[in-house]
């Protein structure tokens, strides 16, 4: 019977990521063989390993499946040729065939150089510069005709994160999702990631927040880590920001006394009214400079320049004038001001969470914060693997954060 075979590399933070052990299960869940020819295990923390495998099958059907699924992974051939490029022929269409990208770094072979692609995230494809000197990053729907997509596999190397590169709440967690874990210890190691950002000035803090937040009674933990630095960008949905604001305009979120946790009289209609009140206005920063709103997270915001970017859905409400309500557009904005993100606290909204996850390379810490592990598993299951869970409710964790960050400060 004829075999047909071929050799990878895996190198980099091989084990501890755990890329090795998931590429021999691809290899075996497709039906083919492996045999690890050589392999070096790095002896400290910082060291990297490296792998050469040789995979065999009976099928070349199999061999290439398994080839495309673990060249995912990290896994480079040992022949290395240049990638392929096609020209798109309709705008917003990519060539068939495409490279479908991931959110760890990745570099393509190009004229025989490799080329880092920029702001890289997943879900997307890989286009060529008309001067064959940069790879860039691009969604479906910013395909122009004429433009040079890479496709097929050939001459791209994807490079395997570590979670233990990062320090903080990482080296803390052991694993993805630790329920059992002390939640006072584990804040504290966040507020020590947000304190480093901070001091270091390199980057920016991005928070994803659910109305969760304002439900809990949470907002005023929030305001005070906006009015002292510690976020950069609120990314959040229609729901959120109207909360917040009848919040402040009524003293109520979905109608529910926030001093006594009891249903107010025809409290149910505070948020309507609340959204109408801005809509006339103007807008949140119009009505935050008229002194409608004067407390809460999107006044803060308003007040200090934080970019807050809201975006629509079927369900919302209104919505406010800020909400993003085209998703091609609210995609290209978030895009733009992720480009600089070092640290994402995601706070109690999936589908946000998600949606940021996929939008963010695997180098930035991503912490998702909900009372649901199941949350942080499916977080995980859409790409985002770099995420570490806290499973808590919002309003301590931010209660707490607060504490570490600014109550012991004064």
């Amino acid at each position: 019977m004829k075999k047909f075979q071929t050799k990878v590399r895996l190198s980099g933070h091989i084990i501890d990521s755990l890329t090795l052990p998931k590429t021999l299960d691809e290899i075996l869940e497709h039906g083919c063989n492996y045999e690890i020819e050589e392999i070096k295990v790095g002896k400290n923390r910082n060291d990297t390993s490296s792998a050469l495998i040789k995979i065999s099958s009976g099928s070349q059907k199999a061999l290439s499946s398994t080839l495309q699924r673990i060249l995912k992974l990290g896994a480079s051939q040992i022949e290395e040729k240049e990638a392929a490029l096609r020209t798109a022929t309709s705008y917003g269409v990519f060539p068939d065939d495409f490279y479908i990208t991931t959110n760890l770094p990745t570099r393509i072979m190009i004229k025989e150089k490799w080329l880092t692609v920029k702001n890289i995230c997943m879900d997307s494809g890989i286009k060529i510069t008309d001067d064959f000197n940069h790879a860039l990053c691009i969604k479906m729907g910013d395909v122009k005709k004429g433009d040079m997509i890479v496709t097929g596999h050939n001459g791209i190397h994807l490079t395997p994160m570590s979670r233990m590169r990062h320090s903080g709440i990482f080296e803390f967690m052991g694993s993805t999702v630790s329920p059992e874990k002390s939640k006072w210890l584990a804040i504290k190691h966040i507020a020590e990631d947000l304190k480093e950002v901070r001091s270091a000035k390199n980057g920016k803090i991005l928070f994803v927040c659910g109305p969760a937040i304002i439900h809990t009674g949470a907002r005023g933990y929030l305001e005070s880590l906006i009015l002292n630095g510690y976020v950069d960008i609120i990314f959040a949905g229609n729901g959120f920001a109207t909360h917040d604001i009848e919040a402040c305009l009524y003293g109520t979120s979905l109608g529910i006394s926030l001093k006594e946790g009891i249903i107010t009289k025809k409290g149910h209609e505070h948020h309507l009214r609340a959204i109408n009140t801005i809509r006339k206005t103007g807008g949140i920063r119009q009505a935050v400079k008229k002194g409608i709103i004067k407390e809460g997270i999107m006044h803060a915001c308003v007040k200090t320049n934080t970019d807050f970017i809201l975006t629509g859905s079927i369900r919302d409400d209104g919505p406010l004038p800020e909400v993003v309500s085209d998703m091609k557009e609210a995609q290209r904005l978030l895009r733009e001001k992720f480009k600089d993100v070092k640290l994402c606290i995601m706070i109690a909204s999936m589908l946000h969470s998600i949606a940021a996850g996929n939008l963010l390379p695997a180098s930035v810490k991503t912490i998702c914060v909900d009372i649901n592990p199941e949350v942080v598993t499916k977080l995980s299951d859409r790409g985002t693997c770099q995420a570490v869970g806290l499973v808590t409710d919002a309003e301590l964790f931010l209660r707490e954060l607060t504490i570490h960050l600014i109550k012991k400060a004064d």
